[in-house]
């Protein structure tokens, strides 16, 4: 069965991430022959990157980076929840991509994001740095906006329409065709 990680992307305390990646694993959980599942950054402790290797070497020496590395390992594609911090993703979220490589590559990822602009500016740069670890980016984006999607912030109270937006990241094509060959992420009718 394929299996695909739903990250927290936000370590904050109060952060509205968590209820925007409940609300993801409650939709998605409905699809055939496909397990979802949250990794929450918080859960993971990572410090600001300290491998004295580059990732991209293979060779992790700390026990929280073995942990990270298998948890990424095992599975099939990503969906990122991030906020935008001042025109940026977390650097939680940065840090964790840059803790691992190979564990990363030829798997499909999609993007959730909110921040006032509804966190796309943030999806921007991770788009980048999925490419450059070797993920597929999937071409669609939910870009929930604070006003609109979060009217008595921090209550999450998703736009009707947003559901369907969802869907398309997770029926999403890849914008590369490395490593995706098709539908990025599994159809919901399988």
């Amino acid at each position: 069965m394929t299996r695909i990680a739903i990250i927290v992307g936000s370590t904050r305390p109060g952060r509205i991430g968590r209820n925007v990646v409940d609300w993801i694993h409650q939709i998605a959980s409905k699809r055939a022959d496909t397990q979802y599942e949250i990794v929450d950054l918080a859960e993971y402790d990572l410090p600001l990157y300290d491998e004295e290797i580059p990732a991209a070497v293979g060779q992790y020496a700390r026990e929280h980076t073995k942990r990270w590395a298998e948890t990424i390992g095992s599975f099939d594609g990503f969906v990122v929840v991030t906020p935008e911090y001042n025109h940026a993703p977390s650097a939680a979220v940065k840090n964790a991509f840059d803790f691992v490589y190979a564990e990363w590559r030829d798997k499909a990822i999609g993007f959730v994001s909110y921040g006032g602009a509804g966190g796309v500016r943030a999806v921007e740069q991770l788009r980048l740095v999925a490419v450059e670890v070797g993920l597929a980016p999937v071409s669609a984006q939910l870009a929930l906006l604070i006003p609109a999607d979060f009217p008595k912030y921090p209550e999450f109270s998703p736009q009707p329409s947003r559901e369907d937006e969802l869907a398309r990241v997770l029926d999403g094509r890849c914008v590369t065709s490395s490593g995706c060959g098709g539908s990025a992420l599994p159809d919901p009718t399988a």
